[in-house]
């Protein structure tokens, strides 16, 4: 299951992992950070190689599903209809 939350970055261009995102993770644990145009992932140095392109491919996936949002381009229901159109996934 994929855990979505948000964060803000300081003046300092620190930002916070929120708790709920730390479970796994320890002090001092190193990632690797990839930007591509509007897209920034934050990957676990020790696993940096296994999922690399799985998880550009999510991104981008993710950047033109905000932009189908963004252009109205959605489908309103209700928990239980989404719950079934998931299944058909």
């Amino acid at each position: 299951m994929v855990n979505i939350s948000t964060t803000k970055m300081s003046s300092k261009g620190q930002v916070v992992i929120p708790l709920n995102m730390r479970e796994g993770l320890k002090e001092g644990e190193e990632f690797v950070i990839v930007r591509d145009e509007n897209r920034i992932i934050l990957k676990l140095a020790r696993d940096f190689e296994e999922n690399i392109k799985d998880d550009l491919e999510f991104a981008k996936r993710t950047e033109e599903a905000w932009k189908s949002y963004d252009r109205g381009e959605f489908i309103s229901m209700d928990a239980d209809d989404f719950i079934e159109e998931m299944k058909k996934w």
